[in-house]
């Protein structure tokens, strides 16, 4: 039984995020909460309430317990680019890229 939460439009790139996904990815939902708590990243905070979600959905949705429950599979994804301009020399404009990511998790029972 899969369990599924979804984060669209994190304001962080997917190459930022993926680099806490990989360190919590086939763990125990203790032991990833622990370890999403001391990162030092913006987006451990994020990932952090992303499994919480996911967590609360297994025990409303699917009355399983959280000490059963494990993350199978994380994925990041690339959001939308959200484009800005900024004024450079001789009246031209260089363009910025504000990237952002979607992070699906599902969790898994033992």
């Amino acid at each position: 039984m899969e369990i599924k939460a979804h984060l669209n439009h994190l304001r962080v790139s997917s190459r930022k995020v993926r680099l806490v996904v990989d360190l919590i990815r086939k763990m125990e939902i203790k032991e990833a909460q622990t370890q999403l708590k001391f990162i030092n990243k913006k987006s451990s905070e994020l990932l952090l309430k992303l499994l919480n979600s996911a967590v609360a959905n297994a025990k409303n949705n699917f009355n399983l317990d959280e000490k059963n429950l494990y993350i199978s599979k994380i994925v990041v994804n690339d959001g939308k680019i959200m484009k800005r301009w900024r004024p450079r020399a001789m009246g031209r404009s260089a363009r910025i890229n504000k990237r952002t990511s979607n992070v699906t998790i599902i969790l898994d029972k033992k």
